[in-house]
């Protein structure tokens, strides 16, 4: 990548802030259409293979068998409750808690899990990526909660089309309303208990379906520097094959491509700078992440692409004579409506029967099933607003389900070399209201490292999601039952808002200047030259992975920011 350096200018056409899903969009839009763009990144630059280095190992190459030493965890006390990140093979992806403290309110939790690196999250995700429907779009105004979307799906799918095509998202049709059908590759394979499971399914309960997850993975062909899909289910290290969508492979080498970007990784942005003679933004302020020193860069457009909880950090941190607590926050509901998709109820069983099957590879993939309630009919209401997916998977025991027992001897590892029963499991994902009173806030007298204010969370789950809750064990399990499956058992795990790393809606977009941040094109209503494309913009959650909405509206934002510019409207 090309690296600032000394013989840098100091002023460019734009400047995105953050490397990830959505920063990585807005650098190669921006480049492709030939502004000069600066790239910053608050965390060490990443070059795609050369630094995923534990993409080859396995298993028995990693400490503890890839697990966790209690020393280890004492520097994760947050990030370790996701129960996957903090393993030695990519503990590297994420942030220290130690270095990066954050804080919350009592009886309050927030799960707030960070990369700080070129490509941030993009290398870790999960890559679930599905379409919003009218449904999601509609639902505000539908139910008088939050505010209206400003926008509906016929303005955002030309955009899903446009991102698909260049993303790779393999999947199956299925005309489902709920779930517009998209631009896909070949789908990947149900193994013969998730056929059986969705046939059981279709039979049994005419309004759910069970699908292939819709995923970023190239399944077939190639798509650049990018291969297909190997099905080594090592995706949280990093794939040297690019077969998965990330910035490091995708986005930001395209942007490079065109000779129009600089990135300058350790780059702590802190301040969006405000002109009150022009009322735009100039540029932004950053310290030097190894130095503190402190620089300002200048821009025409700034893009805030650092993850919802960031972007809206530097908004907030952003004052000035007009914008005394923060930059475009004449609202007041900067920092509020914090949302997230609240998961970890599950519902899994054991399978009988086909004993002689098998399926090949690790396949980095699973079923899913579109939400199916309160789709606007009496038949699917519930007794709560809006709705849940799940995700799963059915797979054999292998050689581990031995660790445990008490048996020794010859026969007893012959067996271990033997495929064991068959499992299914599954979660739901669920959608969480805007409630205003979810929010964060700049804590002045807790600085980090930098001298800058660190945030305060206070976010709890209500009635409603409660509500939802019960009843994704209760479908869960009626499914797995039907289908004949034995010991069904639901869980309902310990879950904080923020552990299904999906955080939204920090400066939510709207209609009114008054109840929002951001308008129909991701615009400050009152500082037009400064857009805000990642999570924070989201006005209600959907209860769908966000991911590829971002994308979209990002590749949407670039180019109405670009021709308002050549209009010399910005």
């Amino acid at each position: 990548m090309p690296l600032f350096d000394d013989k840098s200018p100091m002023e460019y056409d734009a400047i995105v802030v953050g490397t990830g899903i959505s920063g990585g969009w807005a650098a190669k839009e921006l480049c492709e259409k030939g502004l000069k763009t600066l790239v910053l990144e608050r965390g060490r630059n990443v070059t795609h293979i050369k630094d995923y280095t534990t993409m080859n190992d396995d298993p028995w190459d990693l400490p503890n068998n890839d697990r966790p030493s209690q020393e280890m965890l004492k520097d994760y006390p947050k990030q370790k409750r996701t129960g996957y990140t903090v393993r030695p093979s990519h503990v590297h992806w994420f942030v220290k808690d130690t270095e990066h403290p954050y804080f919350e309110e009592p009886n309050s939790r927030f799960d707030w899990i960070r990369g700080y690196h070129v490509g941030g999250r993009s290398i870790v995700w999960g890559r679930q990526s599905y379409r919003w429907a009218d449904l999601d779009f509609e639902a505000n105004a539908k139910e008088g909660i939050g505010v209206d979307w400003p926008i509906r799906y016929k303005d955002i799918k030309p955009w899903y089309d446009y991102v698909e095509r260049f993303v790779g998202i393999s999947g199956q049709k299925e005309g489902l309303p709920q779930l517009p059908d998209g631009e896909f590759l070949k789908p990947m394979e149900l193994n013969c208990v998730e056929e059986k499971f969705r046939d059981s399914i279709k039979s049994n309960f005419k309004e759910r379906t069970l699908t292939i997850g819709r995923t970023a993975h190239i399944t077939e062909g190639t798509k650049g520097n990018r291969g297909t899909c190997q099905s080594r289910n090592r995706c949280m290290r990093g794939c040297p094959y690019g077969a998965y969508f990330s910035s490091n492979s995708s986005t930001l080498p395209a942007a490079e491509a065109t000779g129009n970007m600089t990135l300058r990784p350790d780059s702590v942005v802190y301040e969006v700078v405000y002109d009150n003679k022009t009322g735009k933004a100039s540029g932004v302020r950053i310290k030097d992440a190894n130095t503190k020193e402190v620089m300002e860069f200048k821009a025409k457009i700034i893009f805030l692409n650092a993850s919802a909880i960031a972007s809206t950090w530097i908004l907030m941190n952003s004052k000035s004579d007009r914008f005394p607590n923060g930059m475009g926050n004449l609202s007041g509901e900067l920092g509020h409506n914090i949302m997230d998709h609240h998961f970890k109820v599950t519902a899994s069983a054991s399978v009988e029967g086909f004993e002689d099957k098998y399926y090949k590879g690790r396949r980095p993939n699973g079923f899913y099933i579109p939400r199916f309630r309160n789709l606007g009919d009496a038949a699917t209401k519930k007794d709560f607003l809006r709705g849940y997916g799940y995700q799963g998977g059915a797979s054999r025991e292998n050689w581990m389900r031995g660790v445990a027992e008490l048996n020794i001897g010859g026969n007893f590892k012959d067996d271990l070399f033997k495929p064991g029963s068959w499992r299914i499991g599954m979660n739901a994902f669920g959608e969480i209201l805007p409630y205003h009173d979810n929010k964060m806030i700049l804590n002045y007298e807790k600085l980090d490292q930098w001298g800058l204010p660190t945030i305060t969370f206070n976010t709890v789950l209500k009635e409603n999601e409660m509500a939802m809750r019960k009843d994704m064990a209760i479908a869960g399990a009626e499914m797995m039952e039907a289908a004949g499956f034995k010991d069904v058992r639901t869980n309902d795990d310990n879950y904080g808002i923020g552990l299904g790393i999906h955080e939204m809606g920090t400066a939510r977009m709207g209609n009114d200047p008054k109840t929002s941040v951001l308008n129909r094109w991701n615009q400050i209503h009152e500082v037009k030259n400064v857009f805000v494309t990642d999570g924070a913009c989201m006005t209600s959650a959907a209860c769908v992975n966000p991911s590829l909405t971002y994308m979209a509206l990002t590749a949407r934002a670039v180019d109405f920011a670009v021709k308002e510019l050549n209009k010399r409207n910005l």
